[in-house]
């Protein structure tokens, strides 16, 4: 039952925001008669709501109980008022991101009305490798886990290019050094992300900070303090005693 019913809500997305009855039990794979009776128990809760068309979607209820989620909340709260900081100085796009599985997943995002249209929304995934945020937590991961998306077939997105083991490491190696992820993008609009590690009370890496300009009006050396003076804030309101700047030795 649990697993039907999560399948259910697995089958949206954010090109599926809205589903008939039809398209719940396709995108799910379960039978309509099934699918009916479970989305009936979740609206019922409040995981799902149904418009007056007949189509459902994502409810509220869902949003209140991850707002709970101590590594989002708990971690937006501490980050937001440096992240308007950043906003209030690049008038562009700050990205808060931490790391799910062998993705990003981004927390909060702050952007300006006059900023550049970006692919990222608060609740999508990112990657890990070719992203500011994905790099800064990938370059402080552990080892192990570092070395195990080393060995995927890797590509760069949105260009589709594919990515060499070996010149990722060199950048992983220097997002270390530097404590700064920083990122050039042609596609589908000149970027520059320059990126930054957060660390938690364990003083491993819990978050990436990072900001999102046109590529015209972007400097990554002027960026960059700023950029990591905002994450090491972060980190001591998280309670970490590891100094950004010394994330290397």
């Amino acid at each position: 039952m649990v697993d039907r019913a999560l399948s259910l809500l697995a089958a949206f997305d954010a090109g599926h925001r809205s589903l008939t009855l039809g398209e719940l039990s396709r995108r799910s794979g379960i039978p309509t008669s099934s699918t009916l009776r479970l989305a009936n128990r979740l609206l019922a809760w409040g995981a799902l709501e149904r418009g007056d068309d007949g189509r459902f979607t994502v409810g509220l209820r869902l949003w209140e109980v991850a707002s709970l989620a101590p590594r989002g909340h708990g971690l937006r709260q501490v980050a937001m008022p440096y992240m308007g900081d950043l906003a209030e100085v690049t008038r562009q796009h700050v990205l808060l991101a931490v790391r799910d599985g062998d993705e990003a997943l981004l927390v909060e995002r702050l952007s300006a009305h006059q900023a550049m249209p970006v692919l990222y929304r608060v609740g999508g995934r990112l990657p890990l490798h070719s992203t500011g945020v994905g790099l800064a937590l990938l370059a402080f991961a552990e080892p192990e886990f570092q070395e195990h998306v080393l060995a995927q077939p890797l590509v760069h997105e949105p260009e589709k290019v594919a990515v060499s083991p070996a010149a990722l490491r060199r950048t992983l190696a220097e997002v270390r050094r530097d404590g700064l992820a920083r990122i050039r993008r042609r596609t589908p609009q000149p970027l520059v992300s320059v990126a930054a590690p957060v660390f938690g009370a364990d003083d491993r890496v819990a978050a990436a900070l990072s900001v999102l300009v046109p590529e015209g009006n972007a400097d990554p050396r002027q960026l960059g303090p700023a950029v990591r003076t905002a994450a090491r804030a972060v980190s001591r309101g998280l309670g970490a005693r590891r100094a950004i700047g010394n994330a290397a030795e």
